[in-house]
């Protein structure tokens, strides 16, 4: 019997009993061992409706320390719980008082590859993306895509049995296990395969726990094998249970029912949901990746008229038919990042189908798409098809179907469409009459729901929207749940179709399977794990799915004075609960979120781990005071505040404005450190050392001396150079210029930031020459102070604010003339678009100046097509890498500047795909970040920089890129203005 630690809570002996533990394992675990209050929340969440806080993580660093790990555990008789990326969704990568063991941070390795044979080892920790991206240059891939496949590890595939989009050709993971090496559940260590003759003899023969799995699972399995053929549903999305039905693969049956002619015990640990074992290293199956791809998007009005088109289309065998459903294509309009991907949507439809067809040959593909356009027209009511054999159409779709999950938890209010019956599945040919019952059962409940999922194996994703915070919320979702349970019975369905069982499902265990083939999966489980330490309370024997929820009728929030204005989100508390653990924010090597978290790999430093963190503050699982502690800042530190969540996260987490907030309550109680004064002051300072002095200025600045000193003193590291400042001003220069415009075009205003003026002005007077080519009349801003970014960044927030007013006050009669405003450093641009209403609400003003600013690219492009002068370029060929800010590319997308840098005819610019470069304002020149900066850069952007060519200009929107480029390569990195400025035929 596992050792309880909440019920010795109530004899006020758990927090010894964690130290205990705790000091156990830090005797044999290489690794981290965290017992501490943090740690516990970080890990207390999954993607699922449920909250179980452990007693405290084991991180290890290799198969020995999982092997220490489970023996102590084993000893002492505490639950261990095996957990990699924590996307699961049904309550089944949590445990209410064990040890979580977290294998994502290290133990990721791809071990070996096979080319010939087709197979590849890994380990447990990595992403199925990652995975991918190192086997791809053998032309070959692991098949199974789950929708969380950038950040679900392996071995949480393994665990779940996921399939996917494309497992209508390829199956399920446990089709594409070979081997895995296994800590069993006392610590000592296996290799399962499939074995038979001798070598199955001798593994019976064998002592211990292994010899014991051995001798016992034959004789389970055959028992049972009645019932598995009456229970278990003839469908291929059935993950339920265990897989029993999979333990024998002889080819004739055996002479004796404990003697199979083969036995390959990876097809019953994958599924096991790591309640039998835990999984260090796995052999997977490879398959060859199609050379062409295309899809067919058709568009319906109707959800039962998708699933009628499903069966239509599904005589075309096609690799993938995907459902998309209303209340996802309704969000995504709305939604910051996917908003800007959606052109292939034609109309106003309720409902999509994503139908994807391979070929040997683009025009193998174009054949096939045309012929789901056919069917299409002819078999369905689709009443219209986008075509997209283009891969980068189909990376948008795809974004879009992926985000499904984190898309639909966007819907306002507390009622959310949450997963507990999600997850059912029949045969496709059933989908009309089964969704049309599933519908009915939603509505007499007075509720809707949410549908989107693999139509092509009749497995969909259908959420009920209710709210868990209220009693009758609770009753609601278990009264679906229940006869929902029974509708998938009578339509010979399964009740999990890919996500596994966990506590949602697991609840209605002996509803679906029936007593003797649950008593068959104990039996399993007691010869696996006789001690039940392996993630009890999963698949079966689950708790009461009613209890242990996130968010139940105990679940309350305490105020928090605010500075900014939350009303969009229901509050700062609402702004928080956005995330819903989905995950996103774990990503590898894709897009910028989370710069910190891609860099170490901790949870800690994901946006999900601080969302953890600042909601168990304000709810009381943490002391409310904890909101303003050190360790809380620590949470936060890292947070570069590059805002890739307000986009890239489905659920559009703003966790840099909810940093702003709290170094705004931080400073109150702590006060504010001597660099965030200097950098909130960095326009008062540049404007004091600029001019006749610079040159002296930037000897004191940049010299050893001054910065080992200023390092010594407020932190800033002596490996950054500070900015120079300049001796003639932009301001100085543009008033001497002499104008270059016919003034075609009218006035346009020019807001010069802080950098641009004192640092830059280089980019200003090109700003000035493009504009001017274009016939702008150019003014500056005046009588304006800095935009505020380095403030906000700070918590400054009240002086931010005062900034803001002052620049509305400054800007707001242009504006109301209708003059346009432009500006060069994206930055600031994005500070007036997206920080001044916060900073301000309710003054209109703060609105109609965020609406009327503009970065240069995207006014040079707004030009391109009104008809107006356009600029005459050189012929001068030259070639570009550009890198954008991180808030012009969360804000507002890069292909403006990348449409933009490409205007000249003979100047070849391209994006470098990389996320955020590192800097992030004055992140970088922290001490205590400067490595973190480095990793960041490491990432993607300066492997790319330093594979370019010497003759190829880098190219940024930012001020903080060009000095993180310039730091790292050595190479001079050019505001995009100065690039176009110098394709300008003069």
């Amino acid at each position: 019997m596992t050792r309880r630690l909440n019920a010795s809570a109530r004899n006020g002996n758990a927090d010894s009993a964690r130290d205990d533990i705790a000091s156990e394992l830090g005797r044999v675990v290489d690794g981290e061992v965290r017992f501490d209050d943090y740690a516990r929340q970080l890990y207390s969440t999954d993607a699922s409706i449920y909250r179980m806080v452990p007693a405290g993580v084991v991180i290890p660093r290799h198969s020995d320390d999982v092997a220490a790990a489970v023996a102590t555990c084993y000893r002492l008789g505490v639950p261990i719980l095996p957990r990699g990326g924590g996307t699961s969704l049904s309550g089944q990568t949590t445990v209410d008082d064990g040890v979580v063991i977290d294998f994502s941070k290290y133990m990721n390795d791809v071990v070996s590859i096979n080319r010939d044979e087709r197979w590849v080892e890994t380990q447990p920790g990595a992403t199925i993306d990652e995975l991918n991206r190192q086997v791809a240059h053998t032309g070959l891939y692991f098949t199974p895509d789950p929708s969380t496949k950038s950040r679900a590890n392996v071995g949480g595939a393994m665990g779940n049995n996921s399939c996917g989009s494309h497992s209508i050709v390829y199956g399920k993971t446990v089709d594409q296990v070979l081997g895995m090496s296994v800590v069993l559940s006392d610590g000592s260590t296996a290799e399962f395969h499939s074995v038979s003759g001798n070598e199955l003899e001798q593994r019976m023969a064998k002592g211990g726990l292994e010899g014991s799995i051995y001798r016992g699972i034959p004789g389970i399995a055959t028992d049972a094998a009645g019932e598995v053929d009456a229970r278990f549903p003839k469908i291929l999305r059935r993950v339920g249970g265990y897989n029993l039905d999979r333990l024998s693969t002889a080819s004739s049956p055996p002479a004796d029912r404990n003697t199979p002619g083969a036995l390959d015990l990876t097809q019953v640990m994958v599924g096991s949901e790591g309640t039998l074992a835990a999984v260090t290293k796995a052999r997977l199956k490879l398959w060859p990746i199609p050379a062409d791809r295309g899809l067919a998007v058709l568009h319906f009005n109707t959800l039962h008229d998708a699933m009628e088109g499903t069966v239509a289309l599904l005589e075309l065998q096609p690799a993938a038919i995907e459902h998309i459903g209303e209340i996802i294509i309704q969000q995504a309009r709305q939604s910051l990042g996917f908003a800007r991907g959606l052109g292939f949507l034609q109309g106003q439809p309720s409902d999509i189908l994503v139908v994807e067809v391979t070929g040997a040959d683009p025009a193998e593909t174009a054949d096939k798409l045309k012929r789901v356009q056919q069917t299409a027209l002819q078999h369905t009511a689709a009443y219209t098809t986008t075509l997209l054999p283009e891969p980068a159409a189909q990376t948008q779709v795809w974004a879009m179907r992926e985000a499904g999950l984190g898309l639909m938890m966007n819907v306002e209010g507390d009622a959310k469409p949450l997963p507990f019956v999600e997850d059912t599945a029949v045969s496709p040919e059933k989908l009309p009459e089964y969704v049309a019952r599933f519908d009915e059962v939603v509505k007499r409940h007075g509720t809707e729901a949410g549908y989107y999922g693999h139509a092509s194996v009749g497995c969909l994703h259908i959420r009920p929207l209710v709210n868990l915070k209220r009693s009758e919320g609770i009753d609601r979702m278990y009264q679906i749940s229940d006869e929902i349970s029974d509708l998938v019975l009578e339509f010979g369905g399964s009740l999990s179709g890919e996500h596994g069982d966990g506590i949602v499902r697991g609840a209605w265990a002996e509803k679906m399977f029936g007593k003797e083939l649950v008593a068959s999966f104990r039996d399993v489980k007691a010869l696996f794990d006789p001690k039940g330490i392996m993630n009890p309370g999963k698949v079966f024997d689950t708790p009461d799915m009613r209890e242990n929820l996130r968010y139940g009728t105990a679940y309350a929030t305490q105020p928090v004075p605010t500075r900014l204005d939350w009303t969009a989100d229901g509050g700062f508390a609402g702004a928080i609960e956005r995330c819903n653990g989905v995950g996103a924010c774990r990503k590898l090597n894709a897009g910028a979120m989370c710069p910190s978290f891609m860099a170490t790999r901790e949870e800690e430093h994901s946006t999900r781990g601080r969302a953890n963190a600042l909601r168990a503050a304000i709810s009381g699982s943490l002391p409310l005071t904890e909101l303003t502690s050190k360790r809380m800042h620590d949470v936060l530190d890292l947070c570069l505040e590059c805002k890739s969540c307000k986009s890239e996260c489905p659920s559009n987490v703003d966790m840099a404005k909810l940093k702003y907030e709290f170094l705004s309550l931080y400073n109150s109680e702590h006060g504010i450190p001597l660099r965030s004064r200097l950098v909130a002051n960095i326009h008062a300072l540049s404007a004091l050392a600029s001019g006749p002095q610079a040159g002296f200025a930037n000897f004191m600045m940049r010299n050893p001396a001054s910065r080992w000193f200023a390092e010594k003193v407020t932190g800033i590291d002596s490996r950054r150079k500070l900015p120079k400042v300049t001796s003639r001003t932009f301001e100085q220069r543009f008033a001497q210029r002499t104008p270059r415009t016919n003034g075609s075009r009218g006035d346009v205003v020019l807001f010069h930031d802080t950098f641009t003026n004192f640092n830059h002005p280089e980019a200003g007077m090109a700003a000035v020459d493009l504009l001017e080519a274009f016939g702008f009349n150019v003014t500056l801003a005046t009588n304006r102070a800095c935009c505020g970014r380095p403030m906000v960044s700070a918590g400054m927030l009240d002086k931010a604010a005062a900034n803001a007013k002052r620049n509305i006050e400054a800007l707001m009669p242009s504006v109301k003339l209708g003059t346009k405003m432009v500006g060069t450093e994206s930055s600031c641009v994005f500070t007036i678009k997206d920080e001044y209403p916060d900073l301000l609400p309710g003054d209109p003003d703060a609105h109609e100046l965020a609406d009327a600013v503009t970065t240069i690219q995207d006014l040079a492009l707004q030009c391109t097509t009104d008809g107006g002068q356009q600029p005459s370029w050189n012929a001068i060929p030259r070639t570009a890498l550009l890198h954008v800010h991180c808030h012009e590319r969360a804000l507002a997308g890069t292909q403006s500047a990348v449409d933009v840098l490409n205007l000249p005819p003979n100047l070849d610019a391209s994006l470098i795909n990389a996320g955020c470069c590192g800097m992030a304002g004055s992140f970088g020149f922290g001490k205590e970040h400067y490595e973190v900066s480095q990793a960041v850069g490491e990432d993607r952007l300066f492997p790319a920089l330093r594979s370019a060519s010497p003759s190829t200009e880098f190219v940024v929107t930012g001020v903080s890129c060009k000095q993180q480029i310039e730091d790292a390569t050595g190479r001079p990195a050019r505001f995009l203005s100065e690039v176009l400025a110098d394709s300008l035929r003069r």
